[in-house]
């Protein structure tokens, strides 16, 4: 059966239902149509169905947007909430969010409700490839999934895991260049999975031997990060004890040319990966009566950033006898450049700040207004409302006693560097430790690890 798939697929006679359009599914889908497959892209939220009906991408999304526009106008892309039927053979490819696991909470628990929706109109020739991040042994579990509706994978009905690899924003690496690891049921869907991601990354797959090894890479590859995240800012509370700059330590550390590579400091790694997928690693280990030490205390050193941070800010304060105690917080989203805002220091801090006793203001370019109460689901925030202000000009930031700025958006860079230069504001708390010390500015600097 899987056989005549591969004929028709050679031929691009075959339909790819990718499901979840986010920073993952959106970009593969626009790929693969403008290959000239015939692509629909599945989206339980009818308003990002909508907004993309009517060629409305996020800004982050701008430089896939003229392709999308060709794609959707000439019919190669489609986009629904559901998935169809069809007699040419199909391919699903699932990228739905994975959200931390709970004790009463399973975080496939998306991936499973989106293989249900396309098992639900699958027939034998059929494929499932999973791109989302998984807890290790969630692949088994979708296979039994399959093997319910009476289909046998690797006979009839192809399976495959290949964890998605993309960083947002990154000029060098991306969907384009950046190899995959990918788990296959047999050897005619990953002949299969060859030719689809031939379109997608030149076909630059490396196979493994089970879905468990292809899982437990996606995680260990995020918990590296995490590790060595978490690692460098316990460096940077350290240099500040010291009174020793972080970064002129990062920098010397890295004119060695082997066995290290730099990290830098920040108020701590937010976002859909980094603190999530280490996690499935430490949930494994649970499992056998093991303590994942090292990632444990990289989480916590990550969840404790943000108090530190405000913590150091607010003995500033009374290091200078300061009594207008009123902040601003400014790049709410987890990463440069990007508007996504979930799991973001920037909330937190806000959130701590105010236990201060401090007013908050918070600012990001990129901050929507009409999903603010989104903005506080995905960051586990109490508070009923944000106050937010429109800019950082003179008339927004005056009786403002404090920029505290947790990510240096490209828009807002110059317009930092000029409230420093020209002393605008007391004082600066730079969390990534991009700011350059000047003597001529009355505005006191102070940065993480310095």
């Amino acid at each position: 059966m899987l056989e005549e798939t591969i004929k028709e697929i050679n031929e691009k006679k075959c339909t790819i239902e990718i499901f979840g359009l986010g920073y993952v599914g959106l970009p593969l889908a626009v790929r693969l149509a403008c290959s000239s497959f015939f692509v629909i892209g599945i989206d339980i939220n009818q308003e990002k169905i909508a907004n993309l009906s009517q060629n409305n991408l996020n800004e982050s999304e701008w430089e896939i947007k003229d392709d999308f526009e060709t794609a959707y106008k000439n019919g190669k892309l489609s986009l629904s909430t559901t998935p169809q039927k069809y007699d040419v053979p199909k391919i699903g490819i699932i990228s739905v969010p994975t959200p931390v696991p709970k004790p009463n909470f399973k975080s496939n628990v998306h991936v499973l409700s989106a293989v249900e929706s396309f098992l639900k109109v699958a027939k034998k020739g059929d494929i499932i490839i999973l791109e989302s991040s998984l807890e290790i042994g969630a692949t088994e579990e979708v296979q039994k999934l399959i093997e319910s509706k009476g289909f046998i994978v690797g006979k009839d009905f192809g399976l495959a895991y290949c964890p998605e690899r993309i960083d947002p924003q990154n000029k060098k690496w991306n969907l384009e260049n950046i190899p995959r690891v990918i788990y296959c049921s047999d050897s005619f869907t990953f002949e299969i999975c060859k030719f689809i991601y031939h379109h997608v990354n030149s076909g630059r797959l490396i196979k493994v031997s089970t879905p468990k090894v292809a899982e437990i890479i996606k995680s260990f590859e995020n918990s590296f990060r995490l590790v060595n995240i978490s690692l460098v800012n316990e460096l940077a509370i350290l240099c500040d004890k010291l009174g020793v700059s972080v970064r002129e330590v990062i920098e010397g550390a890295a004119t060695k040319p082997f066995g290290y590579a730099p990290f830098y400091t920040g108020a701590g790694a937010g976002g859909h990966c980094i603190p999530k997928d280490p996690a499935f690693l430490v949930e494994s280990s649970k499992k056998f009566g093991i303590e994942f030490q090292t990632i444990e205390n990289a989480l916590k050193i990550n969840s404790l950033m943000p108090q530190y941070i405000t913590s150091s800010i607010n003995k500033i304060f009374e290091t200078q006898k300061m009594n207008n105690k009123s902040i601003i917080i400014c790049g709410l989203s987890y990463k440069t450049d990007l508007e996504d805002m979930r799991d973001s220091p920037g909330f937190k801090i806000i959130h701590e700040m105010k236990k201060f006793g401090f007013k908050v203001v918070g600012y990001d370019p990129f901050y929507k207004k009409e999903l603010s109460h989104k903005y506080l689901l995905e960051n586990n925030i109490p508070d009923s409302e944000i106050e937010i202000i429109p800019n950082l000009e003179d008339q927004s930031i005056n009786n403002f006693s404090c920029l505290c700025i947790v990510q240096h958006h490209t828009k807002t860079k110059s317009r930092i560097k000029e409230i420093y230069t020209q002393s605008l504001i007391p004082i600066i708390y730079d969390c990534q430790n991009k700011l350059q010390s000047n003597s001529q500015s009355n505005t006191i600097l102070k940065t993480l690890g310095s």
